[in-house]
């Protein structure tokens, strides 16, 4: 078929028409430039080592374009990238090129505000360190907080070398006992106070927190003082001859002691005819603790 540059004229002359606005509309346009803020993104950061101290996140950067393209450019679209390959431990100097700015088509990167940054390098280290949970509250009255067992007891960490050696534990979020008179369990999660220091692997402990009764004190009085290895052929006479003795202990324990539960003595030992002040002492037990004797020393006549 021949062709016919006049077939379909009136469409060709409808898109001509068309270009020719479009081309006027930006031509027409100034070039402007415009200031924003943009996040900052830290590429290639080596394996075996960790930016030190509080990094910059954004940077300023100058943009060149139309005024109706950079009115509709967002903070999202424009993003720093700087470029950490090859860095090495220490104080160093890296430079944001304008180039390696992602940003819409059209749009040129006309400055980056720092254009260099000063970045401190450290070597990563690792280290194991055990796990304190953290409580958040205070048990029913007379209740006390027992043992604390978590599951993990310990976490691995990674951070900056000089960092890591100054963390001697991990932490939890707070386990709530306010007026608890039971065991409390509760799964949290585990961190670390120094924000430069992570844990290699996120994640949370199953905390148990033993709630007790309290304790609590009972005095026994006029308990009688009695002598124990003393030497044969030989007697004591003691003043004074009674001692009150305060124990504590738990509560149901406690109610079972009576006088006779409570031995006060004096060890005569390789002791021969005088006299002596001797403390008076009690036989240790698992269900209480001593807490005064009155009085602690008795005199001893040995004959």
């Amino acid at each position: 078929m021949r062709y016919n540059p006049f077939r379909n004229l009136g469409l060709k002359l409808l898109a001509l028409a068309l270009a020719i606005l479009l081309w006027l509309t930006v031509a027409g346009e100034h070039v402007v430039e415009r200031s924003l803020r943009v996040p900052l993104e830290f590429r290639n950061v080596p394996q075996a080592l960790e930016i030190v101290g509080n990094t910059p996140d954004t940077v300023d950067v100058r943009l060149r374009g139309s005024s109706a393209l950079l009115s509709r450019v967002q903070p999202g679209e424009v993003v720093a990238v700087l470029d950490l390959g090859g860095a090495r431990s220490g104080s160093r100097l890296f430079h944001i090129r304008a180039d390696e700015v992602r940003a819409p088509f059209g749009v040129e990167i006309a400055q980056v505000i720092p254009s260099t940054l000063a970045l401190e390098l450290e070597k990563s280290a690792r280290r194991t360190v055990p796990v304190l949970p953290a409580t958040d509250g205070d048990p029913a009255p007379g209740y006390v907080v027992g043992r604390i067992v978590s599951e993990p007891a310990a976490v691995d960490i990674v951070g900056p070398e000089s960092r890591v050696r100054q963390v001697t534990e991990a932490t939890t979020e707070p386990v709530p006992i306010k007026d608890a008179k039971a065991r409390v369990r509760d799964a949290v999660a585990i961190g670390v106070t120094d924000t430069s220091v992570r844990l290699v692997q996120p994640q949370n402990a199953q905390v148990t927190v033993e709630i007790l009764p309290a304790p609590v004190e009972r005095q026994l009085t006029a308990l009688p003082v009695r002598y124990r290895n003393l030497s044969a052929g030989l007697s004591a006479q003691m003043a004074p001859r009674f001692v009150n003795v305060s124990i504590r202990g738990g509560q149901d324990a406690l109610a079972n002691v009576g006088p006779d539960g409570v031995q006060a003595y004096v060890d005569l030992a390789g002791l021969g005819a005088g006299r002596y002040n001797l403390r008076v002492q009690v036989d240790p037990t698992e269900h209480f603790g001593v807490v005064a004797i009155d009085p602690a020393v008795v005199s001893v006549t040995v004959k």
